[in-house]
């Protein structure tokens, strides 16, 4: 069933993680997704095709940049296009020839977007960085109260500070477009994203040492009898009484919930009630709770846990289990992603031919079949 994207045309700029998950998305909502990939990328012989989530639900085309008539090719799909995303370091498109200005110029209505670590100006703007590095700098890795700082286990900065932001911005410039007819520059910085995502280290500022609920006995993880560990974040009253009942504590003198220095003593006693039982034992005396306790599963359970399965959450591309696209539509419907490309340049002649641009299967500019 087509998604809510259906006709939006997309060029990704091969080569960004967080472009890649961006136009993951877009082609999720149901936009066609070209990726140009480096020519020099596509295989001298056939290759097995690895799974990648990242590059689902959309065509690679190869594209030789640095061949005289490489940009030409891009610009050409640049004119059929609605939307260009692109990941590299400020002034890397213009040095190949696809900047937002010559392709603004050829497509005034373009939404050109562009995600990068630090902007695409600043004292920083061309300095390399990964998400830990954006995450430092935010102050999203450091909670007062907690030390050492530790990385999420996750691409916070990279996808919801950078790629989500460029979504929600592209499709804020769409709509922009059809009153005034005229495309836009967006500029998605993965600081910029993380720091807005970190609204209540607002809150934090200026109280060093101020202990915050991630400190907390009833905000934490902890370890069954079987060694695995369940997650409990039974932060109101009503839902921390319910816990102690579950745990058999109720009736214990314990110190009060925000009695900071009970803390160290209910953590302790929590603990040791988590021990006595398996996971599985506790699972079944929290199924009908409210005291928010949920088991911490691996990455290779998640899609069998009974209410992501129940509601489909996952779903098969090309023989691998994969997150289904979210969120949901009542009538748009729901895309069922395509596999990856299987290697680079993989539908050059279908896609350029499609696109309406098959002039330049011969020029040497392109690859692939």
């Amino acid at each position: 069933m087509p998604g809510p994207l259906e006709g939006v045309r997309v060029l990704e700029i091969g080569g960004s993680v967080a472009a890649a998950f961006a136009a993951t998305v877009l082609a999720d909502l149901g936009a066609d997704v070209l990726r140009i990939d480096r020519a020099a990328q596509v295989p001298d012989a056939p290759v097995e095709p690895l799974p990648d989530p990242l590059a689902r639900g959309r065509r690679s085309v190869a594209v030789d940049l640095k061949h005289g008539d490489g940009p030409a090719v891009v610009l050409d799909l640049v004119a059929r296009a609605d939307v260009l995303v692109e990941g590299g370091r400020p002034g890397s498109a213009e040095k190949l020839g696809i900047g937002p200005e010559v392709c603004l110029q050829r497509n005034p209505e373009l939404v050109y977007g562009r995600v990068t670590g630090w902007g695409q100006d600043g004292p920083l703007a061309r300095r390399a960085g990964h998400d830990i590095t954006f995450l430092g700098v935010t102050g999203a890795l450091s909670v007062p109260g907690q030390a050492p700082a530790t990385p999420p286990p996750y691409y916070l900065s990279s996808f919801a500070g950078g790629a989500l932001q460029l979504v929600i911005g592209i499709q804020a410039a769409l709509l922009e477009r059809a009153r005034s007819g005229q495309g836009q520059v967006i500029d998605a910085a993965m600081v910029e994203g993380t720091a807005l995502l970190s609204v209540m280290v607002d809150q934090w500022r200026n109280t060093p040492g101020r202990v915050t609920v991630v400190d907390a006995p009833f905000y934490t993880t902890y370890e069954c009898a079987d060694g695995r560990f369940l997650s409990v974040g039974a932060v109101e009253p009503h839902f921390y009484r319910e816990l102690l009942e579950k745990l058999d504590l109720g009736d214990l003198d314990l110190p009060g919930q925000y009695d900071e220095s009970g803390w160290p003593l209910l953590t302790a006693k929590i603990g040791e009630a988590f021990l006595s039982r398996d996971s599985a034992e506790w699972e079944k005396v929290f199924a009908d709770s409210d005291a928010c306790v949920a088991p911490v599963l691996a990455p290779a359970e998640v899609a069998d846990h009974p209410h992501l399965r129940a509601r489909g959450a996952f779903v098969d591309v090309g023989g691998q289990q994969q997150p289904a696209p979210a969120p949901r539509f009542s009538r748009s419907g729901s895309v069922v992603p395509a596999p990856a490309p299987s290697y680079a340049g993989q539908h050059t002649a279908s896609a350029l031919r499609d696109w309406g641009v098959d002039g330049w299967t011969d020029s040497g500019a392109v690859r692939g079949v």
